[in-house]
């Protein structure tokens, strides 16, 4: 298997963050993907699953060409452009996909290729739609960039379809959670038919997680107004800005699962958006911490067991001083006499307290199973 190298690593992150200067929308779903080298593929393509990137050609891009460049895959696999062909003839339907992102790229102030189709009115439609109204085709009209598998360079992932496609619908609903917290309404799809079948999914936890935790601005060069009256400003990615304390309660009434779910996704915000530490509490009548969440490390082991006092977390909190806090709870326990100064989120496990018996902050609720 061709591994990145630190120069094409490089390339990516350095897209990644222009990009988030750019749409939060964008940025989101770029932080979402999966970007792997390949010397078979011309300059780039993707297979729905990931999107690959000749390292080589793609070095001589401008850096706006590029950022277009790997926003145009992008775009091709989180819209499902693959999966969705079907029995369709396939350099028509790339055509078509083209065509409409090809609009998208420029509506987020990206070049697009030169010699690159665009329609005004096409590229407001739906893929299919633009399928029925091409013309057939005149001949080859080259390498197709929407691709039936990897290239012979990169072994296959191995994730079904199905689950592919769900990942890809969650990246979508998190982008828009995302860039709704920016108030800044840069989400330039909002009204395009190709999105418009994702509208009556149901914001599940994970994507009400990630708008609580990651409500800060894409756009570096502003700031956060929540900030502004203690003079944290979010002008470069390596500050870390947005401090997030995760309380865990650990009295017996919380099962390992839950656990195990709400951390693995808050280390996948972590891993997504750099400008934000997390330390992690586990408690029950006392605090247990802190211990440092990165991501990809391993959870560290519960402590406690005993009775359930919400008190010493927002005691350890005054002294840490947190911009937001995450409490995860079934609700049953001695609440603080007053609220913390941070935005409090309390993640209630099914069978926990109802939410009218929380008295501060929001509650966010894990379905069953989880």
């Amino acid at each position: 298997m061709t591994r990145p190298d630190p120069t094409f690593e490089r390339l990516v992150s350095g897209s990644r963050l222009r990009l988030r200067g750019k749409s939060a929308f964008f940025a989101t779903l770029l932080l979402h993907a999966d970007i792997v080298p390949s010397h078979e593929v011309l300059l780039a393509g993707t297979d729905g699953e990931r999107v690959y990137v000749n390292p080589e050609n793609a070095a001589t891009l401008s850096a706006d060409s590029f950022d277009g460049l790997l926003l145009h895959e992008v775009l091709h696999a989180a819209l499902s452009h693959v999966p969705r062909r079907g029995p369709r003839e396939k350099q028509k339907w790339n055509r078509a996909a083209n065509l409409i992102v090809n609009g998208m790229v420029a509506q987020a102030g990206l070049p697009v290729p030169p010699d690159a189709a665009r329609d005004e009115h096409l590229e407001q439609l739906s893929v299919e739609e633009v399928y029925v109204s091409l013309g057939e085709s005149e001949g080859d009209d080259g390498d197709s960039d929407l691709m039936d598998g990897p290239p012979g360079d990169v072994p296959p992932k191995g994730e079904k379809s199905g689950d592919v496609k769900r990942q890809w619908d969650q990246a979508l609903a998190q982008a828009r959670s995302v860039e709704a917290m920016t108030g800044k309404g840069d989400d330039p799809l909002g009204m395009h038919r190709e999105l418009r079948r994702l509208e009556s999914a149901r914001l599940d936890w994970r994507s009400q997680l990630w708008r609580f935790l990651a409500r800060t601005p894409v756009d570096f060069g502003g700031f956060d107004r929540r900030f502004v009256g203690r003079g944290l400003y979010l002008e470069a990615l390596d500050d870390e800005s947005l401090r997030a304390l995760i309380a865990v309660d650990t009295s017996g009434s919380v099962d390992d699962d839950a656990v195990r779910a709400l951390i693995s996704e808050v280390q996948g915000v972590l891993g997504a958006y750099p400008h934000v530490q997390a330390t992690l509490y586990y408690a029950d009548t006392e605090a247990y911490g802190p211990f440092e969440l990165r991501p990809g490390d391993e959870i560290p082991p519960p402590q406690g067991g005993g009775g359930t006092d919400f008190k010493p977390v927002f005691l350890a909190a005054e002294t840490a001083e947190p911009d937001v806090i995450l409490y995860l709870t079934d609700g049953y326990g001695d609440f603080p006499a007053q609220a913390p100064r941070a935005p409090t989120l309390w993640v209630v496990p099914p069978g926990g307290l109802e939410d009218s018996g929380f008295p501060f902050g929001d509650v966010l609720r894990l379905e069953d199973g989880q």
